[in-house]
């Protein structure tokens, strides 16, 4: 098994030693695979996907200035 070492603010630091009982290394290797899995998933349907970059590029600025007047209208 590999070795990975990841860095942590202090203040989390201090919460994650007031639950001594978890094993941290787990808790990390779960959430990893679990955005790892949901990465795999996305690549698999965008690789369906007949849009460009530009075409998603396009529709994302679309949809923020559609978002953005339906809000500013309220």
């Amino acid at each position: 098994m590999a070795t990975v070492t990841i860095a942590v603010p202090d203040d989390l630091k201090d919460k994650m030693t007031k639950f001594p009982e978890l094993n941290w290394s787990a808790v990390a290797r779960k959430a990893i695979a679990e955005k790892i899995q949901l990465l795999e998933q996305m690549d698999k349907q965008l690789s369906k996907s007949r849009l460009t970059e530009e075409d998603t590029i396009a529709l994302g600025r679309k949809v923020k200035r559609a978002v953005s007047q339906k809000f500013s209208k309220s």
